[in-house]
This record gives C-alpha cells, sequence and structure tokens, in this order.
C-alpha cells in the first residue's frame, strides 16, 4: 500500500472494495487480541488499592500514562465497566484505519460508545462529544500524555472535559515488577503472565474554575 493510503483513510471512509479485507482484519485481529488478554487475566493477579474512593460520585474521568495502557487493559479485562465503577463507558479514539483492532477489543471489553477524534483529527469536535456523553452519566479513560506524547506530561485538556462536564478525575497508577518495557515512544509495560499487577485508585478531584491550576498539579503528581 502507498504511504497516500495510510494517511488518507480512517475506518469510516474505507474503500468499498477493500472492506472485507479491512472487517477481516479490524474484527479477526480485535478478536484475538480479546483472547489474549484472557488468557493473560487468568494467570495474572492484580490487586486494586483506593476503590473506595469512587463511591461519592456516579461516573468519572479515569486518567492515566499512555505507558501504562497495556497493564490498564490486563487489569481490567475482560470487562471495563465491572472492573471500575459499572457505568456505561466512552471512549475517545484516534480515527486512523489500522486502530481498528484496538476499537473491536474496546467494544469486546465492554465499552459502549466510541468517539472518533483525536489531537490533529477532528480533536475539537470529538472532546465536545466526550463532554456531552459524560453529561449524561457515562464514564471515560484519558491518556493525558497522548497520542503522541511527549512521554508523561499532563496536558491540560483533560482538565478542560473534566470542567465543562462537572465529571471529577480520578487518577490511576499501574505497576508490576514483573514486566517488560516496549521500545516505543511512552515506554509501554506489559505484565509477564503469572505475575502481580497494582492498580491504585487515587481520590476524585473535581475541577473549578477556582482550583483549575492548583488541580493539574495535584494530578500529575497523583499520576506518578
Amino acid at each position: 500500500m502507498s504511504k497516500s493510503f495510510f494517511s488518507r483513510y480512517r475506518v469510516d471512509n474505507i474503500p468499498f472494495l477493500v472492506r472485507p479485507i479491512f472487517y477481516l482484519y479490524g474484527y479477526g485481529l480485535g478478536a484475538v487480541l480479546f483472547i489474549i488478554l484472557l488468557i493473560l487475566r487468568i494467570t495474572i493477579k492484580v490487586e486494586i488499592t483506593g476503590g473506595d474512593n469512587l463511591r461519592q460520585y456516579s461516573n468519572h474521568i479515569f486518567c492515566h500514562w499512555h505507558s501504562f495502557v497495556p497493564l490498564a487493559l490486563q487489569s481490567t479485562a475482560p470487562n471495563i465497566p465491572v472492573s471500575l465503577d459499572r457505568c456505561s463507558y466512552v471512549f475517545m479514539q484516534h480515527p486512523a484505519w489500522h486502530m481498528k483492532p484496538v476499537h473491536v477489543l474496546l467494544r469486546l471489553m465492554g465499552v459502549k460508545k466510541l468517539i472518533l477524534g483525536s489531537t490533529g483529527h477532528s480533536g475539537r469536535e470529538a472532546a465536545d462529544n466526550l463532554v456531552e456523553h459524560l453529561r449524561q452519566g457515562f464514564s471515560t479513560v484519558l491518556m493525558p500524555d497522548g497520542p503522541h506524547g511527549p512521554a508523561f506530561i499532563l496536558k491540560k485538556g483533560i482538565l478542560h472535559v473534566s470542567l465543562q462536564s462537572q465529571v471529577p478525575i480520578v487518577a490511576m497508577q499501574f505497576s508490576s515488577p514483573k514486566s517488560f518495557e516496549l521500545k516505543t515512544w511512552d515506554r509501554k509495560r506489559l505484565a509477564y503472565p503469572f505475575s502481580t499487577i497494582k492498580m491504585k485508585i487515587c481520590n476524585p478531584i473535581q475541577i473549578t474554575g477556582d482550583n483549575f491550576d492548583k488541580a493539574h498539579t495535584i494530578i500529575k503528581r497523583a499520576l506518578g
């Protein structure tokens, strides 16, 4: 495929003639990823602390560094809502065609609604759509240093989403002593089978106009 194909097409504008191959790729690989996660989850022990912090609010904006995406998926398989606050979930996702298996995986893991958009790809419209769903009672998970970094730098977009929706931010930390680091920009970590993943759920932070800057510092510290 030419370079223009990779940059031109999204999951929602694939040419009709190649859709069968695209769907085979997306749904097939997505299902395989889900099965792999299930197998890993059976062998992995997850220790959760701070779960009681979620009781005072009905829905949440969870966040963690992009580096912890594999550990987060391993920890919350097979169902993200059941593992966290049992709300309906909406996720913002990059619309590029090659992301279709990830979209399928998230659907299989209980995410009810996917909003296509990210920085540089209708991100503002997607964020507005996300705010509306949060106001309706959905929860979400955001990586505030994604999708392209720099890693471990807290961007303020998540604070604006929280402020506009009036849904609190909940920082999360993940760690596993038996894991390996991938050679990616965000240094993703994946836990080995028969290891332990520790998930820490921090106190929810309600963003207001008065605490906006202070909350930025608190959340960055809570993310680790």
